[in-house]
């Protein structure tokens, strides 16, 4: 349980992408601190062993197959998050893939490319965060809109403009979201992890040449880790954020401003 001022008991997150890096950092502080969470992924067996650890905390839990790109999938399993918890407070759009896979210039970058990081962390997101912004207007008493985006919406992603293209496009959605669901005590707000170590980023944190360059730049020495997102995903839940919304919360260990 945490400490009066960050207690979260009694509200209930929703994580898409829950199941590991940095959406399983922000669940399991999360429950630490006494909050009910659900998490949404698409590997059964990832999502197991993320209960399991939620549920070591001792609090309610639950994880379901969700592909965030399939509106319907997407509704179906808003509906079901709310069945069984009764309410969500606040929706973490979270899941999302990498476009460095294609690793190919600009001018090569297929429609076919664009479109697999599109309909996940754009068009994903959008669903995920409509449903959440639709339950929490009906019901009243406020809640809690947040996206993951990445530092490359805001610096220079060579080889990766799908990728940047959609977590620029969140940034805008959300500090939209932020005016509009304001009267409704909906707040909305974007989390730009750095370079932090998960499944995405392990092949390139991997490679000697990039870390060589990259880790030198990050003033705080390390890369980061997905715990480190715990903190933020705790004060976005409580009340103690309830006045703080439109904001990008940029976590990357000082690299941008090096």
């Amino acid at each position: 349980m945490g400490t009066s001022q960050f207690d979260l008991g009694g509200k209930v997150a929703l994580i898409t992408g829950g199941n590991g890096g940095i959406g399983l950092g922000m669940a399991e502080a999360i429950a630490r601190a006494g909050g009910d969470v659900c998490i949404w992924g698409t590997n059964a067996d990832k999502n197991a062993a993320a209960l399991a650890q939620l549920e070591a905390h001792g609090g309610r839990a639950a994880a379901m197959l969700c592909d965030v790109s399939d509106e319907g999938a997407v509704e179906q399993c808003f509906a079901d998050t709310v069945r069984e918890f009764g309410r969500v407070d606040g929706c973490f759009a979270n899941a999302g893939v990498s476009g460095s896979g294609d690793a190919v210039p600009f001018i090569d970058i297929t429609t076919e490319a664009w479109r697999r990081v599109t309909s996940v962390n754009l068009d994903g997101a959008f669903f995920t965060l409509r449903a959440a912004a639709r339950h929490m207007v009906e019901r009243g008493g406020g809640g809690r809109l947040v996206g993951t985006a990445s530092l490359a919406a805001i610096s220079g992603a060579a080889r990766n403009q799908h990728y940047a293209a959609t977590k620029g496009g969140l940034i805008s959605m959300l500090i939209a979201l932020s005016v509009e669901l304001a009267r409704h005590e909906i707040t909305a707000n974007a989390i730009l992890p750095g370079w932090i170590e998960t499944a995405m980023t392990e092949k390139a944190i991997a490679w000697e040449k990039f870390s060589d360059n990259v880790k030198p730049r990050i003033p705080l020495g390390r890369w980061g880790e997905p715990a480190d997102f715990g903190g933020i995903a705790a004060y976005i839940m409580s009340d103690s954020s309830a006045y703080h919304t439109g904001d990008t919360f940029l976590i990357d260990g000082g690299y941008q401003k090096f």
